[in-house]
């Protein structure tokens, strides 16, 4: 399964970003292979509309869970219909890499 991870960067010591559509980069973790990368989120300064453009990025990545501290509700709308599941962290501040050793565990 593919679980993308919002980050603040592109590397597993970034810190998880809180925000879904504003987020700097999208980590997708491959839990089949455990191989991870890092996708550039290419609508985080749009004017409007960046969570829905978000939505519309992940889904074509084939993603099937997004973990993230917030998804607005277009975004969340949009996702659903997608079925794409979400999971809300409220963790502050960890990296990529724990919240990838959450996952494993």
């Amino acid at each position: 399964m593919k679980i993308i991870i919002t980050s603040t960067g592109n590397t597993l010591d970034a810190e998880f970003d809180q925000r879904f559509g504003r987020a700097g980069w999208y980590c997708v973790f491959n839990t089949e292979d455990g191989t991870t990368e890092f996708i550039e989120n290419e609508n985080k300064d749009r004017q409007g509309g960046a969570g829905t453009k978000a939505a519309e990025q992940v889904a074509a990545l084939g993603v099937e869970k997004v973990i993230s501290g917030h998804f607005g509700p277009k975004a969340e709308d949009l996702l659903n219909k997608l079925s794409v599941q979400m999971v809300i962290l409220h963790e502050q501040n960890p990296t990529v890499q724990e919240v990838i050793d959450q996952i494993k565990n």
